[in-house]
């Protein structure tokens, strides 16, 4: 299919049709080899919107020669780094030139991107031109690439999307037709962004894992961190917390400080072993309760969770040393972080600029929380065990706050959603204790039925797929709830795709996030009663089953499971944040 027909197609794709099943795009049109450099300006293209360059992006998903490029190059990871920078190269961009984005790269299972917010908001604060690459994004795909803490502009996002896709598509004919699959594309885009604004500093997030992923064509970073470590994405990393110790630990470089948060004695032992073979020191950051003296006030972060304070510290002390070797020559900064070796940081006095960087930063989706009239909306994208533990204790806590402050009667619901091979069931468990009235579960769908919204369209699984996932995880929750054990699907929407799978429970199958949020809120929130979104019916007898919601006088909805769920729900919420 022409790029040209692939962008229409996404136009006029309904959410719940805009998915493998009306069939994969593939290879866009070829065109001659042409050979640019990044510091060049681009050759003038005909005018492009940023809905068509979000579409084009999206066909990178399915891709078919990405597609066999990721089934071969699974069994010999290594092969990912080699590919990486032969499309970097392609793009007009040298591993040399990422040299001077003077990085500060961040890893782990949980907390690295609020790590790495931390650390950009602080160096912002010092007046520092800063660059943010993280992932995934909640609405907005530019949301992942950030100049001075905000996305960059739908325009300048179109631009340089251009400038690099163009490149990459002129250069395939003579690489088997090969294009780089998403997330190596929005990587290069993101490198290519930071050198073109010429930021002062780059915070660069990994994508999964460290020693293969994409971001680790990074060749000298000027410090690098390990946030909290926690088991997921097993089939990429391995089945052990030290197996997926090992590959974070890739991201060290020698020379390079690096820094971790209190690990479990397996991991943390690991991670030792990687630093002294690259040849790096790691210090473990203290708590931050250290950073203060007796009778100060304790330190205030503008993110919510216990957990938040690993992260913070680990945050002061990557700005610390970035800040350090900023201000220093480089051959002493160089010559004291040449060594290899294991110790505790050092504790020091957070700076003003530093205390007031960690209570100014946000970042949406975690540990969030939204009031609308007699609606709260706690928000937080934990998708692995660990997470899940700290999302139920910031709740349980939060909540319990929020209740004191209402009154009269007060209903709880969940809206859950978890893809991949995570364990639903177990993290369900984890969630019973929360003591909700609803359990209701939706696919990552925004809305099912809308103009293209190519900013979180999915490619990569079915809308069949994902309602099954849905249905299971009813299943799972209503045995941890001790209901019956086989729900009855009695009510169907268009395409035979089940709307609502159990009649006699308070757990709900809902086919998209708005018709979740619609169903759960009644009416009571104005935001989500926009008339131009179009919702598929509900039948009264589903309605019946929400009188408790309209008799009460306050609703707490938690929404978690995937920070894809959230973002769908963010979008809704906040409409500002899809303008």
């Amino acid at each position: 299919m022409l790029l040209g027909a692939a962008v229409r197609a996404c136009r006029r794709v309904p959410a719940l049709a805009a998915f493998p099943r009306i069939g994969r795009w593939t290879d866009v049109t070829e065109t001659p080899l042409l050979r640019l450099s990044s510091t060049k300006a681009a050759p003038h293209y005909r005018r492009m919107e940023y809905q068509d360059a979000v579409c084009t992006l999206n066909t990178l998903q399915t891709n078919a020669s990405a597609l066999d490029q990721v089934r071969r190059e699974r069994g010999h990871p290594e092969i990912q780094l080699q590919a990486m920078r032969g499309f970097l190269q392609r793009a007009g961009l040298t591993v040399e030139e990422l040299d001077h984005l003077n990085i500060i790269h961040v890893t782990g299972t949980k907390g690295k991107g609020s790590t790495c917010a931390f650390t950009e908001q602080i160096l912002r604060n010092y007046g520092f031109r800063t660059g943010f690459y993280s992932s995934p994004h909640l609405v907005q795909v530019r949301e992942r690439i950030r100049i001075n803490g905000r996305p960059i502009g739908k325009d300048l996002f179109t631009k340089y999307f251009w400038q690099v896709y163009n490149r990459l598509d002129e250069t395939k004919e003579t690489h088997g037709g090969t294009m780089p699959a998403y997330f190596r594309f929005l990587t290069i885009l993101a490198f290519h962004v930071f050198l073109q604004e010429k930021v002062d500093v780059a915070v660069i997030e990994v994508g999964i894992g460290g020693a293969y992923d994409c971001t680790n064509i990074i060749r000298r970073p000027w410090v690098c961190g390990i946030s909290s470590l926690g088991i997921d994405h097993t089939s990429i990393l391995g089945d052990t917390i030290e197996k997926i110790a090992w590959q974070k630990g890739g991201i060290f470089k020698p020379g390079v400080p690096a820094f971790t948060v209190k690990q479990q004695e397996g991991p943390m032992t690991v991670l030792q072993q990687r630093a002294e073979e690259i040849g790096c020191s790691l210090s473990v950051c203290p708590e931050l309760g250290q950073y203060q003296s007796p009778g100060v006030e304790p330190v205030k972060l503008g993110l919510a969770g216990l957990h938040q304070r690993y992260n913070a510290s680990l945050a002061l002390q990557l700005t610390h040393c970035w800040l350090q070797r900023r201000c220093s020559t480089e051959a002493a900064v160089e010559s004291a972080a040449g060594f290899g070796g294991f110790c505790t940081a050092p504790v020091f006095e957070p700076s003003p600029r530093m205390l007031e960087g960690l209570a100014a930063t946000e970042w949406l989706g975690r540990n969030q929380t939204l009031t609308h009239g007699s609606i709260t909306y706690f928000l937080d994208g934990a998708h692995t065990m660990r997470s899940m533990q700290a999302c139920v204790s910031w709740f349980s806590e939060a909540a319990a706050q929020h209740e004191t402050n209402i009154t009269g009667s007060l209903v709880r619901v969940l809206l859950f959603n978890a893809t991949g091979e995570r364990d639903c069931a177990a993290m369900l468990k984890l969630l019973v204790p929360c003591h909700f009235d609803f359990a209701v579960f939706c696919p990552n769908i925004t809305e099912a039925i809308a103009a293209c919204n190519a900013d979180q369209q999915n490619f990569n699984v079915s809308v069949e797929n994902m309602l099954t996932r849905c249905l299971d995880n009813q299943q799972s929750w209503r045995i941890l709830n001790g209901q019956e054990e086989k729900p009855e699907a009695e009510f169907l929407i268009g395409d035979g795709l089940p709307l609502v799978a159990e009649q006699r429970s308070a757990t709900l199958v809902f086919p998209c996030i708005l018709s979740a949020l619609r169903w759960i809120t009644q009416g009571k929130d104005p935001v989500l009663s926009d008339p131009s979104k179009h919702l598929i019916p509900v039948k009264a007898s589903v309605n019946a089953k929400a009188a408790p919601l309209r008799e009460a006088s306050n609703i707490h909805v938690l929404i978690t499971g995937s920070l894809h769920l959230v973002g769908g729900a963010l979008k809704h919420l906040e409409p500002s944040l899809a303008s």
